[in-house]
């Protein structure tokens, strides 16, 4: 009898520590922090990253948005989780609350700049996330579109490809010279979903 007990508290340690050692064996993926490049999380994860930050939130409007996310970054080469973060922290988890509304799908803050100028209005969620790919790929990229440019303010990005990473964003996509640890902390997070 001793055995048999024996022999299951081993077995159960061993699967603990088997279970609890499955992130330091590489099973976690490390997201690139680069914008043109490959994003690795699904709509599926996305969305679960986000309404842990933000249970009140629609479930099926953020994974509308999470799909359309993936679907436009792939289609330009950008990084959808990168994109897909940077959204969070533009818009506070979709909370928004400065000059950017809900109604205008500006999910990156294109245009905001003061009250006269609250920042540019998109028709549809799908093309609000289109723009902010858009003007991702100006900063990140010296590829052409592949698709027709709705960003109108794609153009003022100079020189294009200026930031290739998360960091480069911070004091040329924002003020905010911080603006790249706060992307990388949020990133940080959505590696474990």
């Amino acid at each position: 009898m001793k055995r048999v007990y024996f022999f299951t508290i081993i077995c159960t340690a061993l699967l603990i520590f088997s279970c609890a050692g499955i992130k330091d064996i590489g099973l976690t993926q490390t997201i690139d922090r680069k914008i043109e490049s490959e994003g690795i999380k699904s709509a599926e994860q996305l969305t679960a990253f986000f309404v842990s930050n933000n249970p009140s939130a629609n479930k099926k409007e953020v994974f509308k948005l999470a799909k359309y996310y993936v679907k436009e970054a792939a289609y330009e080469g950008i990084n959808s989780d990168v994109a897909f973060v940077q959204m969070c922290l533009e818009t506070g988890f979709l909370r928004f609350g400065n000059l950017v509304t809900a109604d205008m799908h500006n999910y990156c803050g294109l245009g905001a700049i003061d009250a006269t100028r609250t920042g540019e209005r998109f028709a549809t969620m799908e093309l609000g996330v289109r723009a902010h790919i858009q003007h991702l790929h100006a900063y990140g990229s010296t590829r052409q579109l592949k698709g027709d440019l709705i960003d109108r303010r794609y153009k003022y990005v100079q020189p294009r490809g200026k930031a290739k990473d998360i960091y480069g964003l911070a004091g040329t996509w924002a003020a905010d010279l911080e603006y790249g640890k706060k992307l990388e902390k949020l990133i940080s997070v959505l590696e474990t979903f």
